[in-house]
């Protein structure tokens, strides 16, 4: 069994997040964690108090990393924000959610807001400053402020949604919400979609 040592707070909330979306909420228990992780229960407490310090940690770091880091990222890699919604989405659709669970973890945290008040608060956190993000950028493209909130909201939802759909690959995913930004900046004509 690895140390405590070899093992970062990180590799716990990775594994949380494996363990949430394999089993939802009550699958978070140190022991089925430890052993999906071939550790003992002494390297968790080594990082963490208890379970809810854990999820704590793991809400926090969907905020942190999944949300305004890569608000930052959008920034930094493109000017202009038709450049930055199709960055969005590049980031969006890549594969940085493996280690995590894999892109259906933000379902899984969704769901688990469902029973939780307190993670309900913090997705309503995460959902209100992408959505306020996104709006901004088709604000920043010439739209009006109601029209750049409802594209941000049919945009979002998009994403949300097709991640959802069996079978789909990232690749499709990334190539109908490519067109959907374009439609939305009046870009691609109706009925004109990409395959």
């Amino acid at each position: 069994m690895a140390g405590k040592d070899s093992l970062s707070a990180e590799d716990w909330i990775k594994a949380g997040f494996r363990a949430l979306w394999a089993g939802g909420p009550q699958a978070l228990r140190v022991e089925a964690i430890a052993r999906e992780m071939k550790v003992s229960k002494g390297s968790f407490y080594w990082h963490f108090k208890n379970v809810g310090a854990l999820k704590s940690a793991m809400l926090e770091h969907w905020k942190q990393v999944a949300t305004f880091e890569t608000i930052t990222k959008v920034e930094q890699k493109e000017t202009g924000a038709a450049a930055q919604l199709k960055a969005l989405i590049e980031l969006a659709t890549g594969e940085q959610a493996a280690e995590y669970g894999g892109s259906r973890v933000e379902a899984a945290i969704r769901d688990w807001a469902r029973f939780d008040a307190g993670v309900e608060r913090v997705v309503h956190q995460v959902e209100t400053a992408r959505l306020e993000f996104v709006a901004a950028l088709f604000l920043e493209t010439g739209e009006k402020k109601a029209a750049s909130r409802q594209s941000a909201r049919l945009l979002y939802g998009a994403m949300i949604g097709l991640e959802q759909l069996p079978g789909i690959s990232r690749e499709c995913i990334r190539t109908d919400l490519n067109w959907l930004v374009r439609r939305l900046l009046g870009e691609a004509p109706a009925g004109q979609a990409n395959g």
